[in-house]
């Protein structure tokens, strides 16, 4: 499989590039391609198909990706802190931590239940929840997951953690470059709430109509947006990085 450069903001010879996505030396080069610009970044790192759907046929989105937007995936993790998600989206996908950095799973429950953590990676878990929730958390991960896993607490406001506040905790525990993957629900938080740096969202060449949009059903304001890369692999998936205008990074 074939991955072509489309385009990239201020690196001209990379444009055309194209990389096989078997080969030993592409992981290197998409970790540089997805390199952050800052040492305290938030990014959204989502896939949608053509119609705006958040989920394929299965009714989760792993029937919109392929090897390689999973290797992209990869990549984008590895430049990474932390990975942000929501405890839905644990119970529902079947999240697995990361090789290279910490998982970070938010709740305001507590609810974990489901889960399929592994116990010798539980060390790299971090779950962020109010501290009501803190006795359900360690019930639902069980065992080694609930004894090695760290558990940060903050403010619950009107029954829903408040994005900013979870930021700012994992900020203070030292993980400050953050890509949150979703589910739809805590993407359209970040973006309501305008933490959002960077947008790396994933296309897949179809349409369909699974009722989830990938942002979520809540209403939030526009946010004007500036494509800084582009890829495209060989089945016409495509895989964008947009730069939020108003982001944090600008107004630091």
């Amino acid at each position: 499989m074939t991955l072509r450069v489309l385009h990239t903001t201020g690196r001209p010879l990379e444009t055309g590039l194209e990389l096989d996505i078997e080969h030993e030396a592409t992981p290197g080069r998409l970790r540089d391609l997805y390199a952050p610009p800052a040492a305290t970044w938030t990014r959204l790192n989502l896939i949608t198909a053509v119609s705006g759907d958040a989920a394929g046929s299965d009714g989760t989105s792993e029937t919109l990706s392929n090897p390689t937007d999973r290797t992209i995936l990869a990549a984008i993790r590895a430049v990474a802190d932390g990975v942000v998600v929501g405890a839905a989206s644990v119970r529902a996908e079947g999240y697995r931590v990361p090789k290279t950095s910490r998982l970070v799973v938010v709740t305001s429950s507590g609810d974990l239940s489901g889960h399929r953590m592994d116990p010798e990676a539980a060390e790299r878990v971090v779950v962020v929840c109010p501290e009501a929730a803190v006795a359900e958390v360690r019930r639902t991960l069980g065992g080694e997951v609930a004894r090695a896993a760290t558990v940060l607490t903050c403010a619950d406001e009107s029954r829903r953690l408040e994005p900013a506040a979870v930021l700012d905790r994992l900020h203070a525990h030292g993980l400050l470059s953050l890509v949150c993957e979703g589910g739809p629900s805590l993407a359209g938080q970040f973006l309501h709430d305008g933490l959002v740096d960077e947008l790396c969202l994933s296309t897949s060449p179809i349409v369909i109509g699974s009722g989830l949009p990938v942002f979520g059903r809540e209403r939030f304001d526009p946010s004007r947006l500036t494509l800084s890369q582009l890829l495209m692999d060989e089945q016409s998936a495509l895989y964008a990085r947009w730069l939020v205008e108003d982001g944090p990074a600008t107004r630091r």
